[in-house]
Parts: C-alpha cells; structure tokens; sequence
C-alpha cells in the first residue's frame, strides 16, 4: 500500500494568503506620515487606517471561520483574495481618507479567509493521509507570518520610495493574483458540509457594535461622549450573555470556563500587542515628523527592530519553556519604553536603532511564548476556538493602540507626544509584568 503524504503544494497558497494581512498591518506604520500629508490630516485621523482594518479582521475572521466549515476552504480563499486586490485597487486610487479607511476596511475583510482555510486544509490533509500533520507545515506557516510582519515597515519604506504611499496599496493586486492563480490550482474541492449551519447571526452584530462603540469613544474621549461608553458596556454585556446560551456561537467564551491560566494568558496577549503596535506606529511616525527621516530610510532604521524578533524567536522557538521568554519580554518592555521616553530630535541614529532592537526582542518573545502557553492551558477539545481567541486578542491590542496613537498625537507626531506614549507604554509594560507575575507559566 502506498504511503500518503501531505500535500506539498497546498504550502504556498496558504503561506502567500495568510501572509496578506501581517503585511498590510505592518507596511502601514511608515506610510501614515505620508498619507497624512498627502490629505492634509493629522496622526490622529490616519489612525482609523489602521482601527478600519483591525475592526474588520476581528469580525471578519470568526466569520469566515464558520464560512469555511459549512462551504469549504476553496471557495472562500478564493473569494476573499479577491477581494484583497479590489481593495488594493481601491486605495491606491483614493481620492480622499474616507475610501482609503473604507479601503483598508475591506481589506481587513478580504485577509480573514486565507487563515481558518489553511488550518481547515491542515486538518483535511490529515484526516486524508491518516497522518498527524507535519510539524514542518505548522512552523513554515507560522514563521513566515512572523517574518513578513517584522520586515513589512522596511519593505513598505522601500515601495513608499519608489513610488509613494500609492505603492503598499497597489501592490496587493498582484498578491491577490498569486493567490488566486495558486488557489484555482491547487486547493481541492470539498463538498459542501452536510451539517446544518447555524451562523450566530446576533453575536456577529453585537461584537461589532460594541467594538465601534468603543473605538468611536477611545478615539475622541470627551466627557460629552460617555453615552458611547455606556453603549458599549450594555452591548457587551448582551454579547457574552448570547455566547454563552447559544449552541454555536461567534466567538467560544466557554473555553475561558473557570480557566484562569487561560484567561491571563489572554490579558498578557492583549496588552504585550498593545506595547507591540503602540511602539511601531507610534515610534515609526515620530522618525519621520520630528525626526525628519523619509519613509524609506524609516523602514531601514526599523529593520534592526524586525531582525531582532526573528532572531529570538528562532533562538527560544524549540525550547518548550514559558516562563524565561515571559520574564525576559517583561524586562524588554519596560526597557524599551523607558528608552523611547529619553530620544528627542537630536538622538543619534544608531541609539535609535539600538531602540528599536530593544522593542523587537519583547515582539518575539511574548507571542511564542502565549502560544506556547496556551496549547498547554486550553481543553484539547476546544483548541481551535481557544487559538481562534488568542488571535482576537492580537486585533484587540492593535485596536487600543491605535487609540492611544489617535490620543498622543492629535497634533502631530511631535516628541512631546512620543514621551507621552512612552509613558503610556511603561503603563502597559507594568500591568504586563502584573498579569505575568499572578500566574507564571513553567
């Protein structure tokens, strides 16, 4: 009998498209500045280029997770990769914020498919071969997430200097032709599932609202908006009294159940993104404002940063250990935000780099680390939602950040508002070494 074996060429379609949201996330921090010279706004609205995106992947995701179990990875790939080069189209073509932000909206969108349909490929090519999946598959997608993350702040400097911002917008058409060409050749076609969907249609809204709700405040928070506050609460509380009796619901808070290791891991994730995306976009748009680099040599300087999480990630990434990679991104944190709190205009580029290489060592350690920690504390029946959460968290963070972004530079990307955020930052690294210290994983 002839041996089966994972099929190799389903790889590349799924690391091209799950790469696609990693890299939009990241090729924006050195592109704001621009963009907002461009229309003539300030920091504080760009910042809903990157609340756009993030409020839609964090809906959009559990969406098309449910989509993909009932119809099937082929079709959804296919349809939101699509719907990535539109989107691509679209901004580069803006003629305002408002459909650059509806833009970056759709492309939030159009990037929550490619994920939850590998993981549902992984799974089928393992239910096929008989096998458990290799580790190899798991790690190559996982790695290359991470790597096109790090270096998108260079690579969007690099395409921002040879074209202009226009350029990190066009160049998902040709990502979404890839992924279409691959996905129209490669990835099977699987009957539709015979169970009967449900789609938890209320939890969908719900979650949204009360996300909008609160990004509507925290963006502008003025005492004459608390209603938006009270909104938000009442919403969520409607939100977790719906997941928790409905049968399948949006987003599985039953895998918290008691949990608590499991739900700190969670608050760590939060708040170690909300120091991660604080530091990018915040850091990145003061190099350019105030210190008065161009988006590419921006992007470059930021490339210490990205080199230095890939390398810890790859030096601790065999090592089941929890508890070394979270102290020591606890200490990295702190040290980075207390670094950011002492440059100013005048502050070398090398100490600058030296910065950034500080803040990209937390980035790689703290994520592997909740994951790790995570497969450890999560009911092994309840895997897939319990890592489906974790991501959520990551979009969480980003949204925070972004809000804090919108909070420190109303008027410009100025020092000033750097050591604010910087401040800000030691806050968050603090309530992290908190959360850290309550429950420390082995």
């Amino acid at each position: 009998m002839t041996e089966q074996r994972f099929d190799r060429r389903l790889i590349a379609p799924m690391i091209v498209g799950s790469s696609l949201n990693p890299i939009n996330s990241s090729m924006l921090a050195v592109a704001l500045i621009p963009i907002g010279a461009a229309f003539g706004v300030p920091p504080s609205q760009t910042a809903w280029l990157v609340t756009g995106l993030y409020l839609a992947t964090s809906v959009g995701q559990p969406v098309m997770g449910r989509l993909v179990d009932l119809f099937g990875p082929r079709p959804l790939y296919l349809i939101s990769t699509s719907l990535v080069g539109v989107a691509g189209l679209l901004g580069a073509l803006a003629p305002n914020l408002g459909v650059l932000i509806v833009s970056r909206v759709l492309l939030g969108l159009g990037t929550s498919a490619a994920y939850p349909a590998s993981m549902s490929l992984i799974r089928s090519e393992a239910d096929r071969t008989g096998m458990e999946t290799p580790a190899v598959i798991l790690s190559s997608l996982s790695i290359a997430n991470q790597v096109i993350a790090v270096i998108g702040p260079t690579l969007g400097g690099l395409l921002i200097g040879l074209g202009g911002w226009h350029l990190i917008f066009t160049i998902n058409v040709p990502l979404s032709l890839i992924c279409v060409v691959l996905g129209a050749l490669w990835l099977p076609r699987t009957p539709r599932s015979r169970v009967a969907g449900q789609i938890d249609y209320a939890g969908i809204v719900l979650f949204a609202t009360t996300l909008v709700s609160l990004m509507l405040f925290l963006m502008r928070p003025q005492a004459s908006r608390w209603w938006l506050v009270v909104l938000a609460v009442v919403l969520g509380v409607a939100f977790v009294t719906t997941q928790l009796r409905v049968v399948a619901p949006f987003i599985d808070l039953r895998v918290l159940g008691g949990n608590r290791p499991l739900i700190l891991t969670y608050a760590r994730q939060v708040l170690a993104f909300v120091g991660a995306y604080s530091f990018l976009y915040g850091f990145t748009q003061w190099l350019e404002e105030s210190r008065g680099l161009s988006a590419s040599k921006a992007g470059l300087l930021l490339l210490p940063l990205s080199l230095a999480a890939v390398l810890f990630t790859a030096l601790t990434g065999r090592s089941p250990r929890i508890r070394g990679k979270l102290m020591a991104g606890c200490v990295f944190l702190i040290l980075a935000a207390a670094a950011q709190l002492l440059v100013g205009p005048g502050t070398p580029i090398w100490i600058l780099a030296v910065v950034g290489v500080i803040a990209g060592i937390p980035q790689g350690l703290n994520n592997l680390a909740n994951q790790t920690a995570l497969y450890k504390q999560a009911d092994p029946a309840r895997i897939g939602s319990s890592a489906g959460l974790l991501r959520t968290c990551v979009y969480v963070g980003a949204l925070i950040s972004a809000a804090a972004n919108a909070h420190f530079f109303q008027h410009g990307a100025t020092t000033a508002g750097l050591h604010d955020m910087a401040i800000f930052l030691l806050v968050v690294s603090g309530l992290l070494a908190l959360v850290t210290f309550l429950n420390l994983p082995e």
